[in-house]
């Protein structure tokens, strides 16, 4: 069975950008999604992505906190195209940067269309314990708070959340 052990943050600057090694823009979307997961009715997350030439077929454990059952397989690009178009409930785009820090790959994504000004770094870890660099870009953990996780960021994006709710995790308006 596949585990993804993964820590999210919101960032504290921009001098990230600095370091970044690769970018990639991804677009991605969920067969069973955000509203099956709130009604208790699905047990897991279910994504189609696509990045560049490549696309997944992604399927993730329906639970919070940053250890979670994830398995992922290659599919042919036109059926990705297909079930983006046609069979999910909306599709969120985002860049992916690189940023290597001590030997430690950091993902920042940074989201478009309703979710633009959102930024997000990951960081994918071998234990949940396990230790990591922490550059001074790196902000406040969000990695248990559910709006951030990008299957909800389609049924409620960045662009419509509350003051209350950009304030709860913390962050400020200028994010």
């Amino acid at each position: 069975m596949g585990i993804e052990i993964e820590r999210k943050f919101l960032l504290s600057d921009d001098s990230w950008r600095a370091s970044v090694t690769h970018s990639e823009r991804i677009a991605q979307g969920y067969l069973v999604g955000a509203q099956a997961l709130r009604d208790g009715t699905a047990r897991a997350s279910v994504r189609v992505r696509r990045t560049g030439d490549h696309a997944w077929l992604n399927i993730k454990s329906a639970q919070l906190g940053i250890e979670r059952a994830e398995f992922e397989y290659p599919m042919p690009m036109a059926d990705a195209e297909q079930m983006l178009a046609t069979l999910c409930d909306g599709v969120l785009e985002k860049i992916r940067h690189h940023v290597t820090v001590d030997g430690v790959l950091f993902e920042i994504d940074e989201f478009f269309g309703d979710n633009a000004g959102l930024v997000v770094a990951e960081v994918e870890l071998v234990t949940v314990d396990a230790s990591f660099p922490r550059p001074s870009w790196l902000g406040r953990e969000v990695s248990h708070l559910p709006r951030y996780y990008n299957v909800n960021l389609i049924a409620h994006p960045y662009a419509q959340w509350s003051a209350d709710e950009r304030h709860a995790a913390g962050e400020s308006m200028s994010c």
